[in-house]
C-alpha cells in the first residue's frame, strides 16, 4: 500500500554518478578560483571596494580575502591585528597590493608585503587606471614586485 518507490534497481548507481559529477565540478572550481589577500592603505578602502565590485560584476574567478585595519599600527591591539593578518596571508595563494599615494606611506602595507615575502606568497602590485602612482612603496620597488593595472590582474594570475 501507498509508499511507492520500490522497483528501481538503478537508483543507487545514478546517485553515485551524480556524486562523482559534483566532485568533478567542485574540483574544477577550486583550481580556477584564486584566493587573494588584498593589501591596501585603509584610506583606499572605497577604491578597493569599487574594484572588488567590478571584479564580481565581470564574473571574475577571483576570491578575495582581506582584513581591513581600523586601528593605528602602533595601537595596543597591533600584535593581535598582525596575528590575524598573518593567518589571512597564510591562507592565500597571492597577495595583491593596491598602489596609491597612501599605500606608499602605510606601515601596514609594508608589513603585509614583508610577511607575504616571508611566507613565499606570490605578490602582484596593482593600480587603478592606466598609469601607476608616481611613487611606489619602497618594499615593492626593492623586491622587484610586478606592477600592473587592475584590469590585467585576472590575466596575470592565470599566467604564473
Amino acid at each position: 500500500m501507498g509508499g511507492g518507490g520500490g522497483g528501481r534497481s538503478g537508483s543507487l548507481g545514478d546517485t553515485r554518478a551524480l556524486e562523482q559529477k559534483a566532485k568533478e565540478i567542485l574540483k574544477q572550481g577550486e583550481s580556477s578560483s584564486k584566493n587573494l589577500f588584498i593589501s591596501f592603505a585603509y584610506e583606499d578602502v572605497a577604491d578597493v571596494n569599487l574594484l572588488r565590485g567590478q571584479a564580481k560584476n565581470a564574473n571574475s574567478d577571483l576570491e578575495f580575502s582581506d582584513w581591513s585595519v581600523k586601528e593605528p599600527y602602533d595601537s595596543v591591539r597591533a600584535e593581535y591585528i598582525r596575528q590575524k593578518l598573518r593567518e589571512r596571508i597564510n591562507r592565500c595563494s597571492t597577495t595583491v597590493v593596491y598602489l596609491s599615494p597612501d599605500a606608499t606611506k602605510s606601515k601596514w602595507v609594508k608589513w603585509e608585503v614583508e610577511k607575504s615575502l616571508e611566507l613565499n606568497k606570490r605578490i602582484i602590485a596593482v593600480h587603478s587606471g592606466t598609469n601607476p602612482p608616481a611613487r611606489l612603496p619602497a618594499v615593492v620597488v626593492e623586491n622587484g614586485i610586478t606592477v600592473i593595472p587592475w584590469s590585467k590582474l585576472a590575466e596575470t594570475l592565470n599566467n604564473p
